[in-house]
């Protein structure tokens, strides 16, 4: 069964920074593309960035371009998403996303998704 978890959310301040975690568990991590999607309230859910097993990255929204880093450890089977510079319009529900196809964003496995809130 694969487990996906996210950790990090919360309030931050704007121009802020946060770093949000996911582990992933019944997979081999390694062998995988990993995401980070987000859903702020009233709009529909957004790919962030995919990175490819490889190490490959995929922007999906150029409204992170410069202020999101997406990044791997496949020793402790986490993926991170550092953000800064954080902004209002950020404020969002980040869910990781394991497994994906970083073309179109079609995901076999979700995490519940962590709060992320940025007070101005």
């Amino acid at each position: 069964q694969v487990q996906v978890v996210e950790s990090g959310g919360g309030l931050v301040q704007a121009g802020g920074s946060l770093r949000l975690s996911c582990t992933v568990s019944g997979l081999t991590f390694a062998d995988v593309n990993m995401g980070w999607f987000r859903q702020a309230p009233g709009k529909e859910r957004e790919g962030v960035l995919c990175i490819k097993w490889s190490g490959l990255l995929t922007s999906y929204s150029d409204s992170v371009k410069g202020q999101a880093t997406i990044s791997r450890d496949n020793d402790k089977d986490t993926l991170y998403l550092q953000m800064n510079s954080m902004k209002v319009e950020d404020a969002a529900m980040d869910d990781c996303a394991s497994g994906l196809d970083c073309r179109c964003g079609a995901t076999p496995y979700w995490g519940g998704g962590t709060k992320v809130a940025v007070a101005s």
